[in-house]
């Protein structure tokens, strides 16, 4: 099955008395034969007795953001008291909104509960074991801890439910930058509103397998987060609903370190300044900032998923890798660059590379050497191994073991041998 017949089917399956639940599909697609066939999948549940409305617009204003604004707009809507949202490839158990709207019933104050992501195709390669290790420590440790210390949390776009009264307090979905869901919740949260989190309630969903994917992804996500600090940090300082504690906490911990320092110092410290200091033999890194305490941060990262562990150096040479396109998306989103508005949809595959040979081999494709190629990975590569190089010749430190390998890793995505490669056949 294609991922929009999951998805829909799926949504249609919800458990709830038929006549207070009305699915509402958002369909931006472009391309008019998705489109034809998604209608036609909508008028098939229809046919079933489902309430579901296909809505599509005559522009793509706004992108995601500009699609759920124009669907809160619809005369049915008034009649609804939350809205839950799905992106194309979540698939929701049937008892979703009987595990989740009870959260809301006795507790005025809660705007959004939001659920975990559970990734049905985290085995498909190297690359989504290496996302699921990220995502897991993100829900687990993040996640749980914004929602039990301060009741805020980023909503991750999906997998939740709003409050719709709160959702329009908060001013709407605003499409000022590319993470409209991290936007909206800060700005319900800074009108008092508070959110809780569910971690044992997961939905099943699809994590991009392409390394052209996952890029566009990343620059979204580190761009967003970015380029929102820069609009709302002032509007976060002055606003008097909330506490100093938890205006300190969306400032410095939710923005600053997590969604700038963190990708900075990663890529500046591990693959630009150490490797560096191997031309300076009087500059000696201490142990414990170079070594003990990174080493301490990436296990407890990997603690999220334990069936990964073994895969931890992998993990720690793939997020170096991704840091520099993260760090040069998140400058971007700072200085409002060229890119800092840019929305591309992240491919997912679905059962696409399953079916598409109708179960006979394969034609060998024709690969494009411009399709694998990416020279900043590579010139960075180059840039580690040099360093290896002259560290294995004249230094002390035997950084050349974690440079050799490092600059392996970049050489790796640089050539695009990262994740599942769709060629041009």
């Amino acid at each position: 099955m294609q991922v929009y017949q999951l998805s829909i089917g799926a949504a249609c399956g919800l458990s709830w008395p038929a006549d207070r639940i009305i699915i509402q599909v958002l369909d931006d697609s472009t391309d008019l034969t998705i489109k034809s066939l998604v209608e036609q999948e909508c008028k098939r549940w229809a046919n079933k007795g489902i309430n579901i409305k296909y809505e599509i617009r005559d522009n793509r204003n706004g992108y995601k953001a500009g699609a759920l604004k124009e669907g809160m707009k619809h005369s049915y809507v008034k009649q609804c008291d939350y809205v839950a949202i799905f992106d194309a490839d979540f698939q929701p158990e049937p008892d979703f909104l009987w595990r989740i709207i009870p959260f809301f019933v006795n507790n005025p104050e809660i705007a959004l509960v939001q659920a975990r992501w559970k990734f049905v195709n985290s085995d498909e390669c190297l690359m989504t074991r290496m996302q699921e290790m990220s995502l897991d420590y993100h829900f687990i440790v993040e996640q749980e801890v914004g929602s039990s210390t301060y009741a805020f949390f980023g909503f991750n776009g999906t997998a939740g439910v709003w409050r719709i009264s709160a959702l329009n307090e908060a001013g709407g979905w605003k499409d000022r930058t590319t993470v409209e869901d991290m936007d909206l919740a800060v700005r319900a949260s800074l009108k008092g509103w508070k959110f809780v989190y569910v971690g044992d309630l997961k939905v099943k969903n699809e994590l991009p397998s392409t390394f052209k994917a996952y890029r566009y992804q990343q620059h979204r996500w580190s761009c967003g987060p970015a380029n929102l600090f820069k609009k709302m940090a002032m509007e976060i300082i002055r606003n008097k609903k909330v506490s100093l504690w938890k205006k300190l906490y969306v400032i410095y911990s939710f923005f600053f370190v997590r969604k700038i320092v963190a990708h900075i110092v990663t890529f500046l410290f591990y693959c630009i300044v150490l490797p560096a200091t191997v031309f300076v033999p009087e500059v000696e890194v201490p142990k414990w900032g170079a070594v003990y305490i990174p080493s301490i941060i990436t296990l407890l990262n990997a603690v999220g998923t334990p069936r990964s562990l073994h895969l931890v150096i992998f993990w720690i040479l793939f997020e170096n890798v991704m840091s520099l396109h993260r760090t040069k998306a998140t400058f971007i989103g700072l200085l409002e660059a060229g890119r800092v508005n840019e929305w591309v949809v992240t491919e997912k595959l679905g059962d696409a590379l399953k079916t598409k040979s109708g179960g006979k081999a394969p034609k060998k494709p024709r690969i494009r050497i411009g399709e694998r190629l990416h020279l900043l990975e590579l010139a960075v590569g180059v840039y580690l191994f040099f360093c290896g190089c002259h560290d294995l010749a004249f230094g002390k430190n035997r950084y050349f073991i974690f440079l050799f390998l490092q600059s392996i890793a970049f050489f790796v995505a640089g050539f695009g041998y990262v994740g599942t490669f769709i060629p041009t056949s």
